[in-house]
């Protein structure tokens, strides 16, 4: 197993994410309302793991199965929703950028997850100070335990979502979601 990386912001990771967007942008334009920008590397200041996270949007689960199929001309290989319903994962291309790309209807609780945290930091500077910190105490505590990395950040998360409105039953699926996803 790897030992956990985090780095420091890096100021780059939004010019990769919009290269990465346009390129996906272009084929699938017609079936989504949005790409975004989610996870620690889109928070100014943020320490992360060097990996870019993608978020398309499409109006509802319709749209699902047309952006699938589009995505796999430029590389991108379908993984199914490992575990969290509303959000669609993608294995990126050999040859590009580190990134992980999801596929979420508008209003789906992965979408939501994604961005009331990202939201949330972007608002507040403390708590990315905090966030930040707890990160590099994780990481020197459990080297290459992702799992034990993933615990050690729920209720840092938990508390997040919760000032955020997202309710104590789509809080508990998302960290049950979580948990899963790296104990699979």
């Amino acid at each position: 197993m790897a030992t956990i990386r985090i780095v420091a912001y890096d100021p780059l990771w939004p010019r990769i994410f919009g290269y990465l967007q346009a390129r996906i942008w272009h084929q699938v334009a017609p079936h989504i309302t949005a790409i975004v920008h989610v996870g620690s590397t889109a928070v100014p200041g943020m320490t992360a793991k060097p990996t870019i996270d993608m978020d398309i949007v499409v109006a509802d689960q319709s749209h699902l199965a047309p952006v699938i199929a589009l995505l796999a001309p430029l590389g991108y290989h379908h993984l199914g929703d490992l575990g969290i319903a509303g959000r669609e994962a993608f294995r990126r291309p050999a040859g590009f950028a580190n990134h992980n790309l999801y596929l979420c209807p508008q209003g789906s609780l992965g979408l939501r997850n994604h961005l009331a945290v990202r939201d949330y930091l972007r608002a507040t500077p403390a708590a990315v100070s905090d966030y930040n910190a707890l990160k590099q105490r994780l990481v020197a505590a459990v080297g290459h335990d992702i799992d034990a990395y993933v615990a050690g950040k729920s209720d840092f998360i938990s508390a997040i979502l919760t000032t955020q409105g997202l309710n104590t039953d789509d809080i508990a699926t998302i960290h049950q979601s979580n948990q899963a996803l790296f104990n699979a």
